[in-house]
């Protein structure tokens, strides 16, 4: 679903990401693990095309991803991790707006609207404006926005920072859910997070690929099962 070869990304002369490669494909969910600095935002950037690369090639479906642009994002989802939702306006008004801008008829709207309401546990909060929220629910209706139009291809950058702990276990067993039709990639500094959705692992450090494993594979690598020890180890060696 998803090839990255040999992927470079640079900001004026500090090169953030480095002979990133790696193929995804539905049903998977991937962690993006790494301490900050590392690349897992920029990275994610790059997959959805919201930052151009230096190098290398992204394809989506066999074909690159800057071909056919716009056709190809409406297979993506994406949720930034500071959640960018508009303040002033109630739950449902922003939601409507997604619609819009995805262009979804009215029947169709009001049918992806009930199940994410569903899924997320956002009925209560649907009439209520979007400063009023906590982060919890501001991180959920981010989400509720990246799974509107049914992506293929769902990213989602720290998705469960700032949530409780049910509301964590909620949106993880969502992803694992979603995940059976589509493929996932998040972003994450809990190694909680990796062994909670059982989950391929994607380690980053100084712009590249250090690990591309699953945690249990990982686990075992871990000397005497301390994944905290092994994953310090891994990302504090010289570039």
């Amino acid at each position: 679903m998803i090839e990255v070869k040999n992927l470079q990304k640079s900001f004026d002369e500090v090169c953030v990401l480095k002979d990133i490669c790696f193929k995804a494909k539905q049903g998977e969910i991937i962690t993006l693990l790494g301490p900050n600095g590392a690349g897992k935002t920029t990275l994610m950037r790059c997959l959805c095309g919201y930052l151009p690369t230096n190098g290398g090639e992204i394809l989506v479906d066999g074909k690159p991803l800057t071909a056919e642009l716009t056709q190809t994002l409406q297979k993506f989802g994406y949720m930034p991790e500071n959640t960018p939702l508009y303040s002033e306006m109630k739950v449902f008004e922003y939601l409507k707006f997604v619609g819009e801008v995805y262009k979804m008829s009215p029947d169709n709207f009001k049918k992806r609207l009930k199940d994410v309401v569903e899924k997320l546990q956002l009925n209560d909060v649907l009439t209520k404006k979007i400063s009023a929220l906590s982060k919890g629910f501001r991180r959920r209706v981010g989400v509720g926005a990246a799974i509107l139009n049914t992506p293929k291809i769902l990213i989602l950058d720290e998705p469960t920072e700032g949530l409780d702990p049910n509301q964590k276990t909620l949106l993880r067993n969502f992803l694992k859910e979603y995940a059976k039709k589509a493929l996932v990639i998040i972003s994450t500094h809990l190694l909680e997070e990796t062994e909670a959705l059982a989950s391929r692992v994607i380690i980053l450090n100084n712009g590249r690929i250090i690990k591309d494993t699953n945690f249990t594979n990982l686990k075992k690598e871990a000397p005497k099962g301390n994944i905290s020890r092994f994953f310090y180890q891994l990302t504090h060696t010289e570039d």
